[in-house]
């Protein structure tokens, strides 16, 4: 089940040979994670990456797009069979490549090394981020208790961050304990919550039961809404997969994971579910879209003035596993990269304890610079955000991929309804990163060019691990921008072929029908760039954004076609 063990030479010399073996297992064991996580751990691991101020704010949105209870309550039902739909993958990747890192590991797998270096480092910067964000969340509803404090958000966010990072310096068991006594925090507050608003919201229904309903418009059932409240419900749930961030130390994986990633999924949907319910009991729908914050809004209405208190403690509290959740998810994908050479082998190294504290310390130190600047990184995550929506992209492609070209690979837990609840799954994560690249459009444009940026990145890092003859072989039997070279030649000859056509009038009768099926392939891609980005964006934006597309497409394919059919 352990990857990426260094083999130990036996000390000679000085010592004797029974000091030497216990040499030994300790230098081992300083290099490799501890298999004594349990299905306790991964439960709460999963509840706590899902659940945290997201379910308070998300409601608002959805009651604005979808103002009526059917529809309002349909979506988050559709939200929590989607994730469902994602868990029987995850659960199948997860059970199949046993390996701490996340999305990282299946996708350096099926898709290559390239592609798990893109994946990799962008999911342990958001991760690093979303850290960052917990922290800083929490000492504003810190802030918001005892306005004493609140000139010191920061300061609480980096103590917290900090005391943290020590819990999960002494070791693995540490963090599980942590982690379970906090989640478990957690649910109750919510669960007390909820509880509250149905046994005391008594008064407030019936002001609400008393409103008239409101009347079903055409325009709800246009398409344009329902999508929009998908997206926020979607990133509501997202989170339900933390479990595989630390699959080589769950005990009994091929049984623990599934069963840590369905029950996590299944508390959460169980619990945003009666949390909506109980919203919109005492809050009409109405009064609902008009608020910031869902839960403060409900509680005003049973607890009078003391509401905002209430809610302001109850978020407070449910970051503390947030903050410990992603914590052990940013330095775990660390470790992975730092395993595999994608980043110093000082991370890479395990205590006796099980913690990787060289990634620990990175990922602390990288959460907390994000804390300080959090203006100035600000755009860094809202780029990174736009890979986390493509991951999912990713991780369902690597499953096709894996069952095609890797059919004997041991799968303990298989996708139920395989191929066409994975099909169904890649589907719903294109439609939703096309709603965030329509939604973020200039944060894309971004990200892309960061991605093109990203390949050199990777060819130094390989390098410096002395494998550039491995990395340069990768770039030409099929890596991400495998055809750049004959790409940027196709863009030269079509700007030729151009000026050609504008110069004169009767060029493109006299261009070969070569020409003109070069012309025909580059330019549909581009234009689908301009039919999606806003009429308001400047030209030289459009043909900027729509050349990186059209590279990033064909070679895309041709690297995509290569994998499937076995090529290293």
């Amino acid at each position: 089940m352990h990857y990426g063990i260094r083999k130990v030479q036996a000390v000679l010399g000085h010592t004797k040979p029974l000091a030497s073996s216990a040499e030994s297992n300790r230098t081992q064991s300083h290099n490799r994670l501890l298999n004594v996580l349990g299905i306790g751990f991964g439960l709460a691991l999963t509840v706590a990456a899902t659940i945290g101020v997201g379910i308070l704010r998300t409601p608002v949105e959805i009651a604005a797009y979808l103002p009526i209870p059917l529809l309002f309550m349909g979506v988050w039902i559709l939200g929590g069979l989607y994730s469902l739909l994602g868990a029987a993958q995850v659960a199948e990747l997860g059970t199949a490549l046993p390996r701490s890192g996340g999305f990282y590991v299946f996708t350096r797998r099926a898709l290559g090394p390239y592609a798990g270096f893109v994946v990799g480092w962008s999911d342990w910067l958001s991760s690093c981020g979303s850290l960052a964000s917990a922290g800083i969340v929490l000492g504003e509803y810190l802030a918001a208790l005892f306005p004493a404090l609140s000139n010191y958000v920061p300061h609480i966010a980096v103590s917290t961050v900090l005391l943290f990072s020590a819990l999960q310096w002494r070791g693995v068991r540490m963090s599980s304990g942590t982690q379970q006594i906090t989640t478990l925090l957690k649910a109750l507050v919510f669960i007390g919550l909820i509880v509250a608003i149905f046994t005391l919201g008594g008064q407030a229904h019936e002001a609400t039961s008393t409103q008239p309903a409101p009347q079903t418009s055409m325009s709800l059932l246009l398409f344009a809404p329902l999508i929009l409240a998908m997206q926020s419900v979607i990133f509501t749930y997202d989170g339900w997969y933390g479990v595989i961030y630390c699959s080589e130390e769950m005990r009994n994986g091929e049984r623990t994971i599934p069963r840590s990633i369905f029950g996590g999924v299944l508390s959460v949907i169980a619990i945003y579910l009666l949390f909506n319910i109980a919203l919109i009991y005492v809050l009409p729908l109405s009064a609902l879209a008009g608020e910031k914050l869902a839960a403060a809004a409900a509680a005003r209405a049973i607890f009078g003035s003391r509401g905002d208190t209430i809610i302001s403690a109850v978020a407070a509290v449910s970051m503390l596993s947030s903050i410990n959740a992603f914590q052990i998810g940013a330095s775990r994908v660390l470790f992975a990269m730092s395993r595999d050479g994608l980043f110093t082998q000082k991370a890479a190294r395990v205590s006796e304890a099980g913690t990787p504290r060289g990634a620990l310390l990175v990922s602390t130190i990288v959460a907390v610079l994000f804390i300080i600047l959090s203006g100035t990184f600000a755009r860094v995550l809202a780029m990174v955000s736009f890979f986390f929506v493509a991951n999912y992209a990713m991780t369902y492609l690597s499953v096709f991929i894996l069952r095609k070209r890797e059919p004997e690979l041991p799968r303990p837990y298989r996708a139920w309804g395989y191929p066409w609840t994975t099909a169904l799954a890649l589907l719903g994560s294109i439609a939703f990163l096309a709603g965030s690249v329509k939604s973020d459009t200039e944060n894309s444009i971004y990200a892309l060019i960061m991605l093109a940026a990203s390949y050199p990145v990777y060819l130094l890092i390989m390098s410096k691990n002395r494998t550039k003859k491995r990395a340069l072989l990768a770039f030409a039997s099929g890596s991400a921008i495998t055809s750049l070279p004959l790409l940027v030649l196709l863009v030269l000859k079509v700007s030729l072929l151009a000026l050609k056509i504008f110069h004169y009038s009767d060029a493109l009768d006299r261009t070969t029908f070569l020409d003109r099926t070069t012309l025909w392939i580059v330019f549909w891609p581009m234009a689908i760039t301009w039919f999606i980005l806003p009429r308001s964006t400047p030209m030289s934006v459009n043909i900027t954004v729509g050349i990186i597309f059209t590279v990033l497409l064909y070679s895309s394919v041709i690297y995509l076609l290569m994998k499937w059919r076995g090529k290293p």
